[in-house]
C-alpha cells in the first residue's frame, strides 16, 4: 500500500466493500456517503473522509459509482494480491473458517488444515484433507506460505505458536484466548471473540 491506514480505517473500508458488493448484486449504479453512513450507523463526514483517502471523489449530487469505488478499495487494501494461509486446529472454529467461502474474494487462499488428532487426520473439509501437524513444515516450504490461522485450544496455543515459528510462519491470526509470545520478526493479530462480544453486550 502506498499509504498507511489505521486498523479502524481498514475495518471501515472493508465494511464499505461489503455494502458495495451488495449494491452491485442489486444492480444499483450509484451510492452516496449518506447511504453508507446510515447503513453502518456512523457519521457521514467520516465516510467521505475515508473515501477521499482513496482518491475517489464521486460526483456532485449523484454519489459514487459503486463499481469504481469497490475497485478503488480492493486496490488500496490489496484484495487482488493472493495471500496463502494454513489453518491450525480442525475443531469447530477451524472447520467453520475452512468452510467459509468468501475469503478468496479478499485475497486469502487457505491451502491446508492441520491437526494432531488421529481421529481428525485424513478427513475432508471443504475439499481439503486434514493433515498431520508434523507435515506442516514441508507444506509451508513447498507452497511458500507464511500465514497461519491458529484455532487450537488455549492450553496448546503457545506450544503450537512455537512450532509455527520454527516452521518459518511470519504471520499468525490468533483465535485462541492466549496472548502469544513470539520473536520480533513474527506478527500476531489477536481475534478477541469474547472481548468483541462483551463490547457488543456491555450496555444491554
Amino acid at each position: 500500500m502506498s499509504k498507511i491506514f489505521s486498523d479502524k480505517v481498514i475495518n471501515r473500508l472493508t465494511l464499505y466493500h461489503c455494502i458495495l458488493t451488495d449494491f452491485i448484486n442489486k444492480n444499483i449504479e450509484y451510492i452516496s456517503s449518506k447511504q453508507i453512513a446510515q447503513l453502518l450507523h456512523i457519521d457521514d463526514s467520516q465516510v467521505r473522509k475515508d473515501i477521499n483517502m482513496l482518491n475517489n471523489s464521486g460526483k456532485s449530487r449523484v454519489g459514487y459509482i459503486v463499481k469504481e469505488l469497490k475497485i478503488a478499495i480492493e486496490k488500496t487494501l490489496g484484495f487482488k494480491k493472493t495471500k496463502k494461509a494454513l489453518i491450525i486446529g480442525a475443531g469447530n472454529l477451524g472447520t467453520a473458517i475452512a468452510n467459509y467461502g468468501n475469503f478468496t474474494d479478499y485475497g486469502l487462499k487457505i491451502l491446508a488444515i492441520f491437526d494432531n488428532s488421529p481421529e481428525k487426520i485424513g478427513k475432508i473439509i471443504n475439499g481439503m484433507e486434514i493433515q498431520d501437524i508434523y507435515e506442516l513444515s514441508a507444506v509451508t516450504a513447498k507452497e511458500d506460505i507464511d500465514i497461519a490461522i491458529l484455532t487450537v485450544p488455549g492450553k496448546f496455543a503457545q506450544s503450537t505458536a512455537d512450532f509455527l515459528v520454527n516452521a518459518h510462519i511470519k504471520y499468525i491470526w490468533n483465535f485462541t484466548p492466549v496472548v502469544l509470545s513470539v520473536p520480533d520478526n513474527v506478527q500476531v493479530w489477536n481475534e478477541n471473540l469474547m472481548g468483541n462480544f462483551l463490547q457488543f453486550t456491555y450496555n444491554i
